[in-house]
């Protein structure tokens, strides 16, 4: 699923993935970089916000990064979820950041930290 090499005219965020999958930083000897073919139309079938708005009045926390091509799923998932909901952006920080770069990570802890002592 991830290129063994990338280059300047790779999508970042497939450079991304690879910086953390293809290299020390997360590769794994056994890891074999494919999937199930059978996955990709359950995949594409599947909405995990189609019903999220079924949530409210629950209090929900969505921990998003400024630089995450995902962000508009984040956004129109807490819209959707009601006035409980709550989006807590990192700046500046990538998707893939948030698996494993301090920067990302820590407030993303702090913030679920707060967000379950209030709410648990």
């Amino acid at each position: 699923m991830v290129p063994e090499s990338v280059d300047d005219s790779t999508p970042a965020l497939v450079r991304d993935f690879h910086d953390y999958y293809k290299t020390p930083r997360a590769q794994h000897p056994r890891a074999t970089n494919t999937y199930v073919l059978r996955s990709v139309g359950q995949l594409d079938q599947f909405d995990a916000y189609a019903a999220v708005g079924k949530i409210a009045p629950r209090p929900l926390l969505m921990i998003a990064v400024t630089e995450a091509k995902t962000l508009p799923f984040s956004q129109g998932a807490v819209a959707k979820a009601g006035e409980s909901a709550e989006l807590f952006l990192i700046e500046g920080a990538s998707h893939v950041d948030l698996y494993d770069k301090d920067e990302a990570v820590t407030p993303a802890v702090a913030k679920l930290t707060s967000f379950f002592g209030k709410n648990l």
